[in-house]
């Protein structure tokens, strides 16, 4: 396959993912208990791995599109979504992880493409007041 080089605005968020994780982290070790930044911890893992999996599969099957890409593509989204299911059961069932910090860790990936957007629309905006 051919190495291309990622989107800048890819980049950005990949980036981003790990800041406000590691923000999250910091706040919620000073103010709450270690059982909720576990699950803080455990819920970012996982939705940062599930953001770089549909990245992978996505690039892959945009590289190489032919009448079969579309089954394989929803495949794949199956696969990564019972593997989540899995993972945060087992998560849910056998470590002493908040399922509060763990929703708030799963979120960090939204939460981060909304303020990336706000970023944007902003500098767009002035961007156009400039001018």
């Amino acid at each position: 396959m051919n190495r291309t080089e990622k989107d800048p605005i890819q980049k950005k968020l990949e980036t981003g993912n790990w800041i406000i994780l590691g923000i999250f982290l910091v706040v919620s070790s000073i103010f709450m208990p270690h059982i909720f930044t576990l699950g803080v911890l455990l819920g970012g893992l996982i939705s940062i791995i599930n953001f770089y999996w549909l990245y992978r599969s996505l690039r892959k099957a945009f590289h190489r599109v032919s009448d079969s890409t579309k089954p394989a593509v929803v495949f794949k989204f199956y696969i990564r979504l019972a593997v989540t299911a899995i993972v945060l059961f087992f998560i849910i069932t056998r470590t002493p992880a908040d399922v509060i910090g763990l929703i708030i860790g799963l979120s960090i990936v939204i939460i981060n493409i909304i303020f990336m957007t706000v970023l944007e629309l902003l500098k767009k905006k002035c961007a156009e007041e400039v001018r």
